[in-house]
């Protein structure tokens, strides 16, 4: 598939998940804000853009960010979860209810999954960026790995994370950070437009409306971006599934046999 195809497969999933996907991303998005506002309240910055004071506290900022950053890796990675246990009956073909497929989302192994990822994600993030720009990359397919591949274990699926997103030079990582630098600018987009209304109507809205009407926006911004986000991953699995490993191949063949195509969909444990 090209970029174009996958971003189009991803949309695709999203739309037919939307329900369970967009409800839980809803609910961690909201959360999401709440963590952050006594952050933004410590870091002196206001809406809508929340930037720092250069000649301020510059470090409250940068954890607040970091702390930003973290928290948005987790939640794509909870949605990676119900998402990759939706890619797996949407390569073949089969119509599973949205109920159903919560009950192979796997909570145990995917709860260890998201603690590690947080626990290394908020040094990296605060490092500079460049570590945490490698752990998104690298490690991103963790939870859809975990319930479309059926890995036996969360550090298992962590590795083989590792090893599908640096084959064919890299494409999933480069394709990963594509996609959430294109949600990013939706939402920075969505920040800026808020700051011409507030412009443009300065001398009729309260100065605390942005405080409360920013966050709404962001949080509701964010509910599609990071359920886009976490079936961009699924697709993804399927697709480095299918150049490196020949997915599509071994299924049409069970297909052929009469066989249950489904057992390809698990990956060696």
């Amino acid at each position: 598939m090209t970029v174009g195809e996958t971003l189009d497969a991803a949309t695709a999933l999203l739309r037919a998940r939307a329900l369970p996907l967009l409800a839980l991303a809803a609910v961690l998005a909201g959360a999401e804000q709440a963590v952050l506002a006594p952050l933004r309240a410590a870091a002196r910055v206001s809406a809508p853009m929340f930037l720092p004071d250069l000649d301020d506290d510059f470090g409250a900022w940068w954890l607040l960010a970091a702390t930003g950053i973290t928290m948005e890796t987790v939640i794509i990675a909870v949605l990676g979860a119900y998402a990759g246990a939706a890619a797996g009956p949407a390569l073949l073909g089969r119509a599973v209810p949205h109920r159903s497929l919560w009950r192979r989302t796997r909570p145990g192994p995917v709860l260890v999954v998201i603690l590690v990822l947080a626990v290394l994600s908020w040094p990296a993030a605060l490092a500079g960026g460049l570590p945490w720009i490698l752990l998104y990359g690298l490690f991103g397919l963790a939870t859809p790995v975990l319930t479309m591949d059926r890995v036996s274990g969360p550090f298992r699926a962590l590795g083989r994370s590792a090893s599908l997103a640096v084959r064919a030079s890299g494409r999933v990582i480069w394709i990963r950070l594509l996609g959430y630098l294109v949600w990013f600018a939706v939402r920075f987009a969505l920040g800026a437009g808020w700051m011409a209304v507030t412009s443009a109507f300065l001398t009729t809205v309260r100065g605390d409306w942005l405080d409360y009407a920013v966050p709404v926006a962001f949080a509701l911004a964010n509910t599609v971006a990071y359920a886009a986000l976490a079936c961009l991953d699924a697709v993804l699995l399927v697709e480095a599934r299918i150049r490196t490993e020949g997915l599509d191949i071994a299924i049409n063949r069970r297909r052929a046999r009469g066989q249950d195509e489904a057992a390809e969909l698990v990956a060696v444990r």
